[in-house]
């Protein structure tokens, strides 16, 4: 299986949590096995039904998503595949606008039957640049933010 398919099985996630749409969350997402999800801030939620939940309340509270995901880095290993991005985030919850950034590792397995990617984790956390000594180059600048409070669809527009 190719790094390519690995992208789209990301992209796919990004554009369900855009969606704000608990099915389209469902549909990327494998349901048995060891599932994680750790969003910035939260304890790790482990098996599907407290993943599930998590993503329910955020949904909840959020009225509008966009992310834009960079430094895409994709690795394939037989059954299981990771990418590593930097989610740049804008958001929306109870009329209150928020910006940051979130490094994310999304790790898929491939499922038994239809081949499909399915992710059983995705951690997020805040990004935060290198501290570098003086002179030096490198990094970029960014604030932090969480998941909660806001997939690669590049679509800046929150009026959805």
């Amino acid at each position: 299986m190719s790094v390519d398919e690995i992208v789209e099985a990301n992209q796919r996630f990004y554009r369900a949590f855009e969606s704000l749409d608990l099915a389209q969350m469902e549909a990327v997402w494998a349901h048995e096995g060891q599932i994680i999800c750790v969003h910035p801030g939260w304890p790790a939620q482990a098996g599907w039904d407290a993943v599930r939940e998590s993503w329910e309340a955020i949904f909840q509270h959020t009225d509008a998503i966009r992310f834009d995901v960079e430094d895409v880095r994709a690795e394939v290993a037989g059954d299981m595949a990771w990418v590593v991005c930097v989610e740049r985030i804008r958001s929306r919850a109870t009329s209150r606008a928020s910006e940051g950034a979130v490094f994310a590792t999304n790790v898929f397995r491939r499922a038994p039957g239809n081949g499909a990617w399915k992710l059983v984790l995705h951690h997020g956390s805040a990004f935060v640049t290198a501290h570098l000594p003086a002179g030096a180059s490198g990094g970029s600048s960014s604030s932090p933010a969480s998941e909660g409070s806001g997939g690669d669809s590049g679509s800046g527009n929150l009026s959805n």
